[in-house]
């Protein structure tokens, strides 16, 4: 199954990111189906081929939840954001405690 994900490139300490289109469980060492487009996290800047990620989307290709965000924060995609980074289980063990207590 084919994956639009980031493929980190630069030095040490400078990321760059290329968002390319690759089989999903593969390594990020080998080549690509297709390059789509550049995020820079230092500078914030993003450019992406939007007719190119949007017939990947149409053809199958899945992106990450960090592209999906991507794709609907540069307006490519609409609908909802997933959540990437969730919450652990002792800080949900915990906001739940109190309310089981009271009832």
């Amino acid at each position: 199954m084919l994956a639009i994900k980031f493929k980190r490139i630069g030095k040490k300490h400078q990321p760059a990111y290329r968002i390319v289109v690759m089989e999903k469980r593969s390594k990020l060492v080998g080549v690509p189906a297709e390059d789509l487009g550049w995020v820079n996290p230092k500078t914030h800047e993003v450019k992406i081929n939007k007719e190119r990620a949007l017939y990947w989307i149409k053809v199958g290709a899945q992106p990450t939840p960090s592209i999906h965000n991507l794709l609907i924060n540069e307006k490519i995609l609409e609908g909802k954001k997933i959540a990437v980074h969730k919450q652990s289980k002792k800080t949900e063990e915990q906001a739940a405690a109190p309310t089981q207590a009271a009832a």
